[in-house]
């Protein structure tokens, strides 16, 4: 007789949790595999498989709103590699706010987000009730974009009508951005009126501000905008020979400031329905996520700033007799950018300030900008600290060079 067999336990499929981070650790791997491969004339079969699969996975996630993956993946690659996280971190926002669409006839167009963060300085502060009032205004700037060149004859530019917080603009998550994207070109290609619910969920309201009616206020606020666009539209095809591409940029750039100058009294009616004194200093435009992080950058340096000049104007010593040093620490295992000011004359600290930074491969740019700051402030000198240890001390301490 045979004999009876220990049945084997069935093992368990994972579970819905499991799968997810199965899929996070495997982006993050994907990203370290990609940017360890050198560079060559052609791509072995192996490796694009795996690009295609990198940018599935992220696509997949967008179009699930699985936005955890997305940043539980980031995280990781952060610690494990900062060449894969900035190209993992490039990958998912170029996919968050641009989206290729295939016409009928084969041709393929595309729509992306971009945005134009602003200063707005103002007596007692913006009321948003006041915002956009003046629809000629709003067709006016949303025309200019194309008058100016900033934007192609041949696309299709829209603007929201609404200039929003840097909370509500920081609340967009990857995959809201994505639909966002897909309700504007809905909205610019549907003959009917398409409802566009993810942008309408955008704005959610202003926090509600603290200035007096006589108080002089800086706030941060941005435009947000859609552009479509053919694929091979020559007008947004930059050149690949080095010094072609800096003119192409430098062009841009002064057409940008050209519109800077133009608009400057159209937003001025969009924002205020009387005539109140206020001016606006427009910051470069660009895609979303760069957009959005160069104005918190400015933000928090203006921040960073007045409680620098705050402590000097406290501690009663003149700027001229005060040096500063520069450097990155870890703050709750995020990185900042901290300034510390010291007397020249006994190295006695008056103030410490930080600011939250982007991890990004060169911080050159951090200490660039840090550097202007403490300029603008009258500092006497200015060096940088490789890193400020965890009781707060500047280590390796060198002179800054721009």
């Amino acid at each position: 007789m045979p004999k009876n067999k220990r049945p084997v336990p069935k093992k368990s499929n994972p579970s819905p949790e499991e799968k997810d981070d199965a899929v996070t650790q495997l982006l993050c791997d994907l990203a370290i595999d990609l940017v360890e491969q050198e560079d060559g004339e052609s791509m072995r079969d192996e490796l694009k498989q795996r690009e295609s699969e990198f940018h599935k996975l992220i696509r997949k996630a967008l179009n699930q709103k699985k936005d955890d993956i997305l940043y539980e993946s980031l995280e990781r690659a952060k610690y494990a590699d900062s060449h894969a996280y900035q190209f993992l971190k490039d990958s998912i926002e170029e996919a968050a706010g641009t989206i290729v669409f295939k016409r009928d006839d084969g041709s393929a167009v595309e729509v992306n987000a971009f945005v134009i963060p602003l200063f707005v300085w103002s007596k007692g502060g913006l009321d948003s009730r006041e915002c956009f009032q003046d629809q000629s205004a709003f067709d006016a700037l949303t025309k200019s974009f194309q008058d100016a060149q900033l934007e192609s004859a041949q696309a299709t530019v829209v603007l929201v009508n609404h200039v929003y917080h840097l909370d509500e603009i920081d609340s967009i998550t990857y995959s809201h951005l994505n639909e966002m994207v897909r309700n504007a070109f809905a909205s610019m290609t549907d003959k009917k009126m398409a409802a566009t619910p993810a942008i309408e969920r955008s704005f959610f309201g202003w926090p509600e501000h603290h200035f007096g009616a006589d108080d002089v206020a800086v706030e941060l606020r941005f435009f947000l905008g859609f552009a479509l666009k053919a694929v091979d539209d020559v007008f947004y095809q930059m050149p690949n020979e080095e010094t072609a591409a800096d003119q192409y940029f430098a062009t841009r750039m002064e057409r940008f400031q050209a519109w800077a100058q133009q608009v400057a009294p159209i937003v001025k009616r969009c924002l205020v329905t009387d005539d109140a004194e206020i001016d606006v200093k427009f910051l470069y435009q660009d895609l979303f996520h760069g957009a959005k992080e160069r104005g918190m950058a400015e933000y928090f340096m203006l921040q960073m700033m007045a409680e620098l000049n705050q402590a000097i104007t406290a501690s009663g010593i003149a700027p001229k007799d005060i040096n500063a040093i520069i450097g990155i620490a870890d703050v709750a295992a995020n990185p900042v950018l901290r300034v510390n000011l010291y007397e020249t004359a006994d190295d006695t600290l008056i103030a410490s300030s930080d600011k939250p930074c982007a991890m990004i491969n060169d911080v050159q740019i951090e200490f660039d900008d840090a550097y202007d700051a403490m300029m603008t402030l009258g500092v006497a000198s200015v060096s940088i600290a490789m890193q400020f240890d965890t009781q707060g001390q500047p280590r390796d301490v060198r002179a800054y060079e721009a």
